[in-house]
């Protein structure tokens, strides 16, 4: 199913790959919160790199955008996000209290993070590009 209007072009595609994909990165992050909290390299750097790569494939999931456009949109949009948190946006929009929200949201900016970002969304793109040769 193709969506498009005057500037956008969405074209709705399921994939069930990507699907279980995302979800067993989910998984991972999940474990990675839990039983790996006390890990602080995991816990602080390997959480961001697979949040970048939950998303791609979330999306992937169910639309058929180009993977290197996505993946670049991802990476602003996760930068975007560790800028908020510069701003304290999680608190300014009231989600002080709102554990679930503050997790999301993050609530401490950090060059570190955009780097991990970064470095999901290169292997990302690594992949692929190795999927399409």
């Amino acid at each position: 199913m193709t969506y498009k209007n005057n500037s956008v072009k969405i074209n709705f595609k399921f994939d069930y790959k990507n699907l279980i994909i995302a979800v067993f990165i989910f998984l991972v992050e999940i474990l990675i919160a839990t039983k790996l909290k006390d890990l602080f390299f995991v816990r602080a750097y390997l959480g961001d790199v697979f949040v970048v790569m939950l998303i791609y494939y979330f999306i992937k999931a169910f639309f058929g955008f180009n993977s290197t456009k996505l993946i670049i949109g991802i990476f602003i949009f996760s930068c975007m996000i560790e800028f908020a948190q510069y701003f304290h946006f999680g608190e300014l929009m009231g989600f002080k209290d709102n554990r679930i929200m503050m997790i999301v949201l993050g609530n401490s900016f950090s060059w570190l993070d955009i780097l991990c970002y970064f470095a999901g969304c290169l292997i990302l793109y690594l992949i692929t590009k190795i999927k399409l040769e």
